[in-house]
């Protein structure tokens, strides 16, 4: 399950090539197919025998999306998701089915499940080879002209852009930069030499994909564009990316909407541009700081906390005395002491006084 209809379909031509070879039946299930399609390839995985890897976004967990035999559930950019939309996944099999989250930034419930035992951890901390690590800015709004000949100087080059910025068009929150109103601006006053397109989830799905299409294939110099790049967007020519009003953002999707450039050989430039009179929050000097997308997430759950373990809320505080979450290496050894406590086969409740705190302490917290 992907969180997006061009990362699921990227996914599925991969996968197809892999394993269509070697016999395996790979489907792909979004929204923009024809219902009739998405009815007939639902009543085959449903069956089972004719599909035996399918690759969707939401649409894997609609009501008419059942499944033969369910028996591995990967999960992509899993911080899109929220906790039910993957329980329900999960929900979709007789019995519990082998799960594999990922993500370049885990969310700060995903992390803290680690730490309870619930997940075990797989880290990819080795940049492809040839690629080089992003230069990451913070510019203010003062500086902008020196910015923008930063941005023109690499298209000079024959690099690309990304330009994203927090809402489609002018509405309530003026201060914001649009995605409407920046293009044309960009366009008329700015860049009238480049060659400018815009994107955003209001267009239709078939304008969409020719735009990625042409951007791809170097007919654009810039693409100004809502964080509808965030996932699946592959364009190693691109190497500048400018984020307008970067405080709106949550650090994790910056991480992300970084990790769009520096696909190629090429030097690659994230800038972080605050909304005009909002100073930088100590989330965009964190990722001016970090490239490492577990080092961010640990940032993000001390920030932001933990959420609750049973509940469906993923950030916020547990309100704990002593223990300090962001702190991963004194959690690990009081998981592995209660691992070894649990392998001795030793009763917990003979531990009288230790039975009536958990006892207190269930009856106070969520956990319960």
């Amino acid at each position: 399950m992907a969180p997006t209809e061009i990362l699921a379909t990227q996914h599925a031509e991969t996968i197809a090539k892999l394993l269509e070879p070697l016999g395996v039946k790979v489907g792909l299930l979004i929204g923009s197919i024809k219902p009739a399609a998405k009815k007939q390839l639902q009543e085959h995985v449903a069956a089972g025998g004719d599909i035996d890897v399918v690759i969707g976004t939401h649409a894997l967990i609609q009501r008419h999306s059942q499944f033969h035999k369910l028996g591995l559930v990967i999960v992509d950019e899993q911080h899109r998701f929220g906790v039910a939309q993957r329980a329900e996944l999960l929900g979709r099999s007789s019995e519990m089915p082998h799960l594999l989250s990922m993500t370049a930034t885990p969310i700060p419930r995903s992390l803290q499940l680690t730490l309870y035992g619930e997940l075990e951890v797989s880290i990819l901390d080795e940049l492809p080879k040839g690629r080089q690590p992003i230069v990451t800015k913070l510019f203010s709004g003062y500086t902008r002209k020196g910015l923008y000949k930063e941005i023109d100087d690499q298209m000079a080059q024959g690099r690309q852009a990304y330009v994203v910025c927090p809402v489609i068009g002018e509405g309530a929150l003026a201060e914001l930069k649009s995605v409407e109103t920046e293009y044309e601006r960009l366009k008329a006053d700015v860049f009238p030499h480049r060659k400018l397109a815009k994107l955003h989830g209001k267009m239709k799905a078939e304008e969409k994909d020719d735009i990625m299409k042409r951007f791809k294939a170097g007919e654009f110099d810039m693409l100004v564009a809502t964080t509808v790049v965030e996932v699946g967007v592959d364009v190693p020519n691109a190497t500048i990316m400018l984020i307008e009003g970067a405080e709106r953002f949550g650090l994790a999707q910056l991480h992300q909407l970084r990790g769009r450039v520096g696909r190629g050989e090429h030097q690659s430039f994230c800038y972080l541009v605050p909304s005009e009179g909002k100073k930088p929050s100590e989330r965009l000097y964190e990722l001016e700081k970090s490239q490492d997308g577990f080092y961010l997430a640990e940032v993000d759950l001390r920030l932001r906390g933990p959420g609750e373990i049973y509940g469906r809320m993923q950030h916020g505080e547990l309100n704990l005395r002593i223990a300090n979450l962001a702190d991963v290496k004194l959690l690990k050894r009081a998981r592995a002491a209660a691992d070894w406590l649990l392998e001795s086969g030793t009763d917990l409740v003979q531990y009288k006084q230790f039975y009536k705190h958990v006892g207190r302490y269930r009856g106070l917290t969520s956990l319960n």
